[in-house]
C-alpha cells in the first residue's frame, strides 16, 4: 500500500479506536471480559479503568497514525485519545535509521529530552518499542516517552503519559497534591491485577506529575507496566509494549 494511504487508514482506524474506547468509558459496561474497554471491579475509588484485552499489535502503536498533522484528535476524557496534535512538545521523528540497541535508543531518548529541558533516566527495551523516563533537572520523574525501533520516532508515550500528565500532557494543570499515595496507588494497582485474574504482582508505585506508573513482575521478573491516577484511582494497563526484554539504569 502507498505511504500516504496506509497512514490516511492507519489514522482512520486510531480514530475509530477513539471512539470505541470514548463510549467503553462512558457506558461503563463491566459485563464482558471480551470488550475492549471495561472497568475493573475498583474497591471503593472513582474512576474508570481503561485497559484492552489481549496484546498489542494494533493501531494504538502505529507510529503513522501519530504523526503531526494526521486529524484533530479525541481527548474528551481520561479514557480515549487519538492521532494528532503530536507535533512540538509531543513527538519528533526519526532519521529512518532502525534502532536495535539500548544506546541508540538513549540517544533518541536524550535528543528528545533535550526539546523539554528534561534528561533521560531509566529506558527499558520491551518487543514492540523502547520505552524511557524523563526526569527534570533535579531528578524528579517528570514524564515517559516511546522510541520506535523501526525508524526512531520519539514521543511522549500515550495512555497516561499523554491524558494524566498534569505538567507535559495534554491537559496540563500543574503539579497538584494527589489524593493517592505511592502505597495506595500500589494497592490499588494489586487490586486491579487481582480481580484480572492476572496472577502478576504490582511492583513499586513511581510518581509521576497527576499518575503513579508501576511494574507489573511475576515470579521475581518484569513482566509489564501499569498506571494509576493519582486523583481517581484509575487503573490504565500499558499493552502496547510487548515482551518486556531488558533495562538500563542511568
Amino acid at each position: 500500500m502507498p505511504s500516504t494511504n496506509r497512514r490516511t487508514a492507519a489514522a482512520l482506524a486510531a480514530l475509530a479506536l477513539a471512539g470505541t474506547l470514548a463510549a467503553g468509558c462512558a457506558a461503563g459496561d463491566s459485563a464482558s471480559r471480551g470488550a475492549s474497554l471495561r472497568p475493573a471491579a475498583a474497591p471503593s475509588l472513582s474512576g474508570s479503568d481503561c485497559w484492552r484485552s489481549g496484546t498489542s499489535g494494533d493501531n494504538w502503536d502505529d507510529w503513522d497514525s501519530w504523526g503531526p498533522g494526521m486529524g484533530s484528535g479525541m481527548m474528551g476524557n481520561d479514557c480515549s485519545w487519538g492521532p494528532g496534535m503530536m507535533g512540538g512538545r509531543y513527538w519528533q521523528r526519526g532519521n529512518g535509521t532502525p534502532v536495535k540497541t539500548m544506546d541508540q535508543a538513549r540517544q533518541r531518548a536524550d535528543a528528545f529530552a533535550g526539546l523539554l529541558n528534561l534528561r533521560v533516566g531509566e529506558v527499558m527495551q520491551f518487543s514492540k518499542n523502547f520505552y524511557a523516563e524523563l526526569e527534570t533537572p533535579s531528578g524528579k520523574p517528570a514524564t515517559e516517552i516511546l522510541v520506535d525501533p523501526a525508524d526512531g520516532d520519539t514521543g511522549i508515550e500515550y495512555g497516561p503519559a499523554m491524558m494524566w500528565n498534569t505538567d507535559y500532557g495534554m491537559h496540563p494543570r500543574g503539579r497538584t497534591q494527589p489524593r493517592l499515595s505511592r502505597e495506595q496507588a500500589q494497592d490499588r494497582a494489586q487490586q486491579w491485577l487481582r480481580d484480572q485474574g492476572s496472577g502478576l504482582t504490582a511492583g513499586e508505585a513511581e510518581a509521576f506529575p497527576g499518575y503513579y506508573t508501576l511494574h507489573t513482575v511475576r515470579s521475581g521478573k518484569i513482566n509489564g507496566m501499569l498506571s494509576v491516577n493519582a486523583s481517581t484511582g484509575a487503573v490504565w494497563d500499558h499493552t502496547w509494549h510487548g515482551t518486556y526484554i531488558t533495562t538500563s539504569e542511568h
